[in-house]
Formats: C-alpha cells, sequence, structure tokens
C-alpha cells in the first residue's frame, strides 16, 4: 500500500513553517509544483498528496534551492540531467551531499529516539 502524506504534512516534515504562527507555508510547495515539473501530486478531493517518490523529489529541491543557494533555472538544469551520471562530477557531488545531509538527519532522528527508549 502507497502511503500518502498531505501538503501541510510535507510542509512540516520539510521544515517550510512560519515560525511566528507555527503554521505550514504550503504556498512554497504550491510554488514549486508550478516550477517544476517533477512534482506532480495527486489531487483528491482538491486536496494535494504526495507519495515517498515525490517527497524524495522535494527534499532534494529545497536542499538545492535552500541549503546550496541554488537558483530555481539551476536545479532545473540538475533535474533535467540524469543526476547519477559519473560523468557529471557537479551534479555528482551535489546528488552526494544531499545523500549525505539526508543521512546526518535520519541518524540524529534515531539517536533521539534511543535517548527516548533509554529514558
Amino acid at each position: 500500500m502507497v502511503k500518502l502524506i498531505n501538503i501541510s504534512q510535507l510542509a512540516s516534515l520539510l521544515n517550510l513553517v512560519n515560525h511566528k504562527t507555527k503554521k505550514p507555508s504550503n504556498y512554497i510547495l504550491r510554488y514549486w509544483e508550478k516550477e517544476f515539473k517533477e512534482i506532480k501530486p495527486i489531487i483528491l478531493n482538491k486536496r494535494r498528496y504526495y507519495s515517498e517518490k515525490q517527497i524524495n523529489i522535494i527534499k532534494l529541491i529545497k536542499f538545492l534551492l535552500k541549503d546550496k543557494g541554488m537558483t530555481i533555472n539551476g536545479v532545473k538544469n540538475i533535474l533535467k540531467s540524469n543526476i547519477n551520471s559519473l560523468d557529471d562530477y557537479n551534479s555528482y557531488s551535489l546528488k552526494a551531499d544531499y545523500l549525505k545531509e539526508n543521512l546526518k538527519v535520519k541518524s540524529k532522528t534515531i539517536l533521539e529516539k534511543i535517548k527516548r527508549l533509554k529514558k
């Protein structure tokens, strides 16, 4: 069974929240949806839902835009090229940076869960 999450859950997962109101910034994801053809949410009853594959694409887009400071056109070029191609060194190193950052976040989450279990 495919697990889907809605746009607010995804915004919270990506830490795209208004720091004053603590509400998810869904408009950012809707804007990215218009800019990147790779983002195709499932729309049910006028609500957006995202699969695991879509979530991974959006995480990569967020990493490149927010963490690496790339432009939207730069990210589009990365997504158009085969990012796993060893011939394209810059794209490959960006993918490696993204995977390394993703691993850090997952490791931190696991360590926090272990600490909670010990208590």
